[in-house]
């Protein structure tokens, strides 16, 4: 494979917007990334020039993004960079840097976020896996359901609080 990879760190410009060619989800937003400079001699700290880059996520992780990220929020993204070229409608020539992004997330550098796992559907989670004949996978535990200790456990109708024995035994 010969694409170029970047990895990009920087601000959602705009809300993404989620749309389905086809039967395939695909988000696009855009991002801005502006760079920091140390000016030695001063010891202070100066904005670069901006740049814009246009971001497309696809399948799943387009609508992990679409679900996920607004405005304002700072991000890392990797992905395949191209570059385009085009004649706009004022006749000059314009630059655009696309991403077709692999990876998206919150960048933790400038905030905290938490994360939902993707509901699995019954046969995917019932399904044998290729390699189960083989020794198990060491991470592949914490994926089972139960087994996540911040997960949220349901309580049972006898720890619920208003659960109708809750009430009846306390009113007798």
């Amino acid at each position: 494979m010969n694409d170029s990879t970047i990895t990009l760190r920087g601000y959602v410009g705009a809300d993404p917007i989620v749309r389905t060619v086809g039967d395939v989800s695909v988000v696009n937003f855009r991002m801005a990334c502006t760079p920091r400079k140390l000016n030695r001699k001063t010891g202070e700290w100066s904005d670069g020039v901006t740049q814009w880059f246009s971001v497309s996520a696809w399948r799943q992780l387009g609508e992990n993004v679409g679900r996920s990220l607004r405005k304002g929020d700072p991000v890392v993204v990797q992905g395949r960079l191209t570059a385009r070229t085009y004649i706009n409608k004022d006749g000059l020539e314009v630059n655009t840097f696309e991403v077709e992004a692999t990876v998206v997330g919150h960048d933790l550098n400038r905030g905290m976020t938490s994360l939902s796992r993707n509901p699995r559907t019954l046969a995917a989670a019932t399904a044998p896996e290729p390699h189960e004949e083989q020794e198990t996978d060491p991470i592949s535990d914490w994926r089972a359901p139960g087994a996540d200790p911040w997960e949220q456990k349901p309580e049972t109708s006898g720890e619920a609080e208003g659960s109708p024995e809750t009430e009846t035994s306390e009113a007798a």
